[in-house]
């Protein structure tokens, strides 16, 4: 089995889920709202739910290959050839569609060369990944069934009436042992445990005991629906602690219209607009009860919040008529909406007046075009891949959008690049000199024979200049 990932002290808990296209007569279940007969028989066993739910959560295996390094010093003599082994990882999953769509976490897929989705009749099925999002850590797989068989399916409940003590089960297959259910409740929502909110989600808390091998299954509540899909918990043992994070219904079913749709990545719409969280001195000075809500810091020009008429001081109060608490869970609330809908602003004017403005979700701009490029020759960058900086690019690399232009590196590989100290999220201002605007700025100036290298470099807001040997 797979080691277990931690997040801070937050353990991700399983272990591996490419693309396709899914059958489109296929439709989602409708999620079911009804009541139990009886309190007294709900508490006496979860049987019922445990019944219908269980069979449409299965266990998912992800094989790769791993290069085994030898120990250094046998190497300094020439000695010991590095060594290939199958690693496999194992985790959960949750089919939303009776064609054979799979929902599980990225990370108990992800680099997988084989994956296996085996169901709760024990039968196997090979398995393709139609999208890996790691920004919300869901991976959207796809199996081949036979002619004419449909499979049993979890009903998404989306609807946003999920509340704090809610009975819920999670299930899954823990440390491979097979299928388990565990129960609890609903300890918090929205928990955010980025706090620059670019990861995507607002997760469900629960004391349902949740450990390595539940990444990918199924959160449900007491009707049987899937309120969300278990991704991590925070532990200091590796073994659950009683807080376990699942991804949102609402998150899941995003991606998995996306992957369905034949969508390679998932469009998240943006705010256009820098915000801070309101602080208690801010509250006070704003006239505000509490302090909750997203100042308006700085706008994007002709952005999606400029367009809307949020200005500069504005205090967004609400979303689509939920509370904001701060600022990411205001950007949470925009990027869980769909391009081209309309969200409800309700937001508090620097002179005290509260004003409802309707936004439009929309992607941020590439702007200028992406252009990805690896740098090579005689320079400080060579080995590195750069693109031109736009507010799509910082949206996906969860960067600050408004950072402006330039070139921005993604990624170093081995060459100078690497060996001078140059990092992924550097952004290249300078050359000896040279303002660089574009990636055709950075390849005309590497392209020079000098016989040094006068490097200007933002990084993490700060501006840090080097110079290096021709």
């Amino acid at each position: 089995m797979h080691a277990p990932r931690v997040l801070t002290t937050a353990l991700v808990l399983s272990l591996f889920a490419g693309p396709g296209l899914a059958q489109p007569a296929a439709a989602f279940a409708e999620p079911t709202r009804v009541a139990p007969a009886s309190a007294v028989a709900m508490k006496s066993s979860f049987a019922p739910v445990v019944r219908r739910t269980a069979p449409a959560v299965v266990n998912i295996s992800a094989k790769r290959v791993v290069r085994q390094q030898v120990d250094p010093f046998w190497q300094m003599f020439g000695l010991g050839v590095p060594q290939e082994r199958m690693a496999q990882s194992l985790g959960s999953g949750v089919i939303v569609r009776s064609d054979g769509i799979v929902v599980t976490n990225n990370h108990v897929v992800e680099n997988g060369q084989e994956i296996t989705v085996a169901l709760n009749d024990r039968r196997e099925f090979p398995a393709k990944i139609l999208l890996a999002d790691p920004r919300t850590d869901l991976a959207i797989l796809k199996i081949d069934l036979p002619a004419g068989e449909r499979l049993p399916v979890l009903a998404m409940d989306d609807s946003g009436d999920t509340q704090v003590g809610d009975l819920v089960l999670a299930i899954g297959d823990p440390f491979g042992v097979g299928q388990t259910v565990t129960n609890g409740i609903v300890s918090a929502l929205n928990r955010i445990t980025d706090p620059s909110g670019e990861g995507g989600s607002a997760y469900i808390q629960t004391d349902a005991a949740i450990n390595p091998g539940n990444s990918g299954g199924a959160l449900v509540d007491m009707d049987g629906d899937l309120i969300g899909v278990n991704s991590f918990i925070l532990s200091r043992s590796g073994t659950s602690s009683g807080v376990g994070f699942a991804i949102p219904a609402a998150v899941v079913r995003r991606v998995v219209e996306t992957a369905v749709g034949g969508g390679r990545s998932v469009v998240r719409p943006w705010l256009g607009a820098r915000t801070q969280s309101v602080t208690p001195e801010m509250a006070r000075s704003l006239g505000l009860a509490i302090p909750q809500g997203a100042v308006v810091a700085d706008l994007y020009p002709n952005g999606p919040a400029a367009r809307a008429g949020l200005k500069q001081g504005d205090v967004v109060l609400q979303a689509d008529g939920r509370a904001v608490a701060d600022a990411a869970d205001l950007n949470y609330a925009i990027r869980n909406h769909r391009p081209g809908e309309s969200i409800q602003l309700s937001v508090r004017r620097a002179g005290g007046q509260d004003q409802t403005l309707a936004l439009r979700a929309e992607p941020a701009p590439a702007t200028p075009a992406r252009e990805e490029r690896t740098i090579a020759g005689r320079n400080p960058f060579a080995g590195a891949v750069v693109v031109n900086l736009s507010p799509a690019v910082a949206e996906e690399m969860g960067m600050d959008p408004l950072i402006g232009g330039g070139v921005l590196i993604t990624n170093v590989g081995a060459g100078a690049a690497r060996n001078v100290g140059l990092k992924r999220g550097d952004i290249v201002r300078e050359v000896n000199g040279v303002k660089i605007g574009s990636v055709r700025d950075l390849t005309a100036a590497t392209a020079a024979e000098v016989r040094a290298w006068r490097v200007t470099i933002q990084r993490d807001g700060r501006q840090v200049t080097a110079t290096f040997a021709g």
